[in-house]
């Protein structure tokens, strides 16, 4: 079992930054592949971005502005999103499987609550 715990979001200013943590529970963080995907108001949630382990995936809208990261040692994931906009606005979840493929496509075995980031124009 992993619990996940997000945090991080808050309101910002169109061209400002943020960095989303997600802290995870257990003692096998290291094994599980983890993402981000987000859900705006009125919208299906979608993938963000994720880490495989040759390096992070990221959806084109987000592309060259944002940037997976982990450190295993303190089970957490983290989302560096820069340059940000006003359609980054939704509420963002960590995930986290043991199969990235499943992962990848919004089939993640754990979720986080989410946490809300609105970004003003």
């Amino acid at each position: 079992q992993v619990q996940l715990v997000e945090s991080g979001g808050g309101l910002v200013q169109a061209g400002g930054s943020l960095r989303l943590s997600c802290a995870a529970s257990g003692r096998t963080f290291s094994s599980y592949a983890m993402g981000w995907f987000r859900q705006a108001p009125g919208k299906e949630r979608e993938f963000v971005s994720a880490l495989s382990w040759s390096g992070g995936r990221y959806a084109d809208s987000v592309k060259g502005r944002f940037t997976i990261s982990r450190d295993n040692a303190k089970n957490t994931v983290y989302l560096q999103m820069n340059s940000l906009k006003p359609e980054d606005t939704a509420v963002y979840y960590c995930a986290a499987d043991l199969d990235y493929s499943d992962l990848r496509v919004g089939r993640g075995d754990y979720w986080g609550q989410g946490t809300q980031v609105t970004v003003s124009s």
